[in-house]
């Protein structure tokens, strides 16, 4: 189909956010970056951007989600309620790398970033550890996802050819940590479900879609009960 209608979907974060598009063209999002709301807004978003849009969920060809790494508690409800609709439409499940799509949204926000630069999302994973990679301005992956704890020299590797940009709710470690370093540059960023429209498009095209039987989300690291609270 050349103009596929995909909802998308994006818990990985304290950002709960959900968009609709037809083919790479978005129609409606609607978002909240509050702790806690997936489980109660995620299907009153769901159903205010269809209704937005004057579309009905029968004509929905696939839904996308964001995969990970992040919450394990985010994750699980986005991914859940995706396979939900999936399967009560019989439609196919996309999913999205959330730092790679991230990634996106910061060169399609940004025009002027130096060809030299290097991107580094960052998804908070408590204390001074991040969920992260590195991908360069045409979203090769120049580093595997990793959960990295941050210390003033861990990406020296590249400080002197290329300018490191960190954005994403876990970059505000890199502060102090870079704030001597003048190649490093912080970017304010929030995870949006209109960022994975090109990815899914993408993969809607190869038709590179998921088993719903035997996904599951990219967590990364085992899930470690404590205090209640989102993680």
């Amino acid at each position: 189909m050349k103009n596929p209608l995909i909802l998308h979907i994006e818990t990985a974060t304290t950002m709960c956010s959900v968009a609709l598009s037809i083919g790479n063209k978005l129609l409606a999002v609607k978002e909240l970056n509050e702790r806690n709301v997936h489980a109660s807004q995620i299907t009153l978003f769901i159903d205010e951007v269809m209704k937005t849009s004057r579309k009905k969920y029968t004509e929905l060809n696939a839904v996308a989600v964001s995969k990970g790494p992040g919450s394990y508690t985010g994750l699980r409800i986005g991914v859940s309620t995706a396979k939900g609709l999936c399967f009560a439409l019989d439609v196919p499940l996309i999913s999205v790398n959330t730092l790679e799509s991230m990634a996106k949204g910061v060169v399609e926000l940004n025009h002027n970033l130096s060809a030299n630069s290097l991107l580094c999302p960052m998804i908070d994973a408590k204390r001074m550890e991040v969920y992260t990679a590195v991908f360069d301005l045409e979203l090769k992956q120049v580093e595997e996802v990793s959960a990295k704890i941050l210390d003033d020299s861990s990406f020296d590797n590249y400080i002197f050819n290329h300018k490191m940009i960190f954005f994403g709710d876990g970059a505000i470690k890199t502060n102090l940590l870079y704030a001597q370093k003048s190649n490093y540059q912080f970017l304010k960023f929030e995870n949006s479900a209109a960022h994975m429209i090109d990815l899914a498009f993408q993969k809607y095209e190869n038709k590179d879609f998921e088993n719903m039987a035997y996904f599951e989300p990219f967590y990364l690291k085992d899930f470690i009960a404590g205090p209640k609270k989102q993680d």
